[in-house]
């Protein structure tokens, strides 16, 4: 595999709190946690952290982190939080601010710094966009953090489409900076019922997805700042298609009722190539997302180190170059190129 460049679109770090709670700055500074609680929310309540042989913490150190991309015959990694992905449940919006800067700080020091080769996502307190604007500055211009996390989520009862959120997507176009999507948490998405997890892991990631892309492509987001870059990932791909679809009929439908006044159908800024999404590289419809959202949007996402055992990961890569479905080009574009392009890498 060491003729095809690749990058990993969507890694995860595992937070050490003990770690964390050291970078604190500000009326924060010197604040220390009682042991029995974490620094982030619970996802949701289910006990996503009782995995039975799961290795400590250490699994993603830098140097782990290395390791498994050496293994892998990766070129970069793009790391994201894993507890930090309830960051959108945080009720006091002063925490929030106060969290996203020492997670980004203690990020900085602990991998940034360790390599190039792994690079960093910015908690951003969309809480107060003010603050989330000048996080999102702070992390690109002085800790080459590559993008901009937006839980997908989250508490604030509106959705990304909000013109509250219009200064972050203006400094993020202004930077040259994407802005990812990412879910996890299951809460207020309207399946709490549901009695396995099984069920909530089906449904979390997309539901979410779905949500937010109807918010920003019918609220005019991409009509609005048509440089802005936006991912949706860990969700697969299969979905957007369908998305697709139903946001132009409905568009059709509701057109004569109010609403931000499109300039072209709703499928038509997801072909435009500032919509991406990862994909799992087992997905049996690429060729068919692949041709409705364009081969630029598409991007591999290893999630290591969740949901698998260590030694499936990377297993993945060397199927997926053997698929006969997808031509040579759109497996490169896949695995190496829209990341490179999406993340500016």
């Amino acid at each position: 595999m060491a003729s095809v460049p690749i990058i990993d679109a969507d890694g995860h770090i595992l937070e050490d709190n003990d770690e964390l709670e050291e970078y604190f700055e500000g009326p924060y500074e010197g604040h220390r946690r009682h042991k029995v609680f974490g620094l982030f929310p619970s996802l949701d309540g289910w006990p996503r952290g009782a995995v039975k042989g799961m290795k400590k913490a250490s699994q993603t150190s830098p140097e782990s982190w290395l390791e498994f991309i050496d293994g892998a015959g990766i070129e970069a990694a793009v790391l994201y939080p894993t507890a930090g992905l309830s960051f959108g449940l945080i009720q006091d919006s002063d925490w929030a601010c106060a969290l996203a800067r020492a997670y980004n700080n203690w990020f900085h020091d602990k991998y940034t710094r360790k390599s190039p080769r792994l690079k960093g996502v910015a908690i951003l307190p969309v809480h107060e966009v003010p603050q989330a604007v000048e996080e999102l500055r702070h992390a690109v211009t002085e800790q080459g953090m590559v993008a901009g996390l937006l839980p997908a989520v989250n508490i604030l009862n509106k959705g990304f489409g909000h013109s509250d959120f219009h200064p972050l997507y203006e400094e993020a176009q202004r930077l040259d900076c994407p802005l990812a999507i990412h879910g996890a948490p299951s809460q207020g998405l309207g399946f709490d019922y549901l009695k396995t997890m099984s069920m909530i892991h089906t449904l979390e990631h997309p539901i979410a997805q779905m949500i937010q892309m109807a918010s920003m492509v019918l609220d005019g987001v991409f009509d609005l700042f048509p440089k802005l870059k936006v991912g949706y990932l860990e969700a697969g791909a299969g979905w957007v298609p369908y998305m697709m679809e139903r946001m132009d009929d409905k568009f059709h439908v509701d057109r004569k009722r109010k609403h931000f006044p499109l300039k072209k159908l709703p499928s038509e800024y997801i072909k435009e190539g500032n919509v991406f999404v990862t994909c799992e590289l087992d997905e049996k419809i690429l060729d068919v997302v692949a041709r409705e959202m364009g081969e630029d949007a598409l991007m591999y996402p290893s999630d290591y180190p969740h949901e698998k055992a260590v030694t499936e990961f990377g297993t993945d890569i060397p199927e997926f170059l053997e698929r006969p479905d997808l031509s040579q080009g759109l497996k490169q574009k896949i695995l190496y190129d829209n990341a490179k392009r999406f993340y500016g890498i």
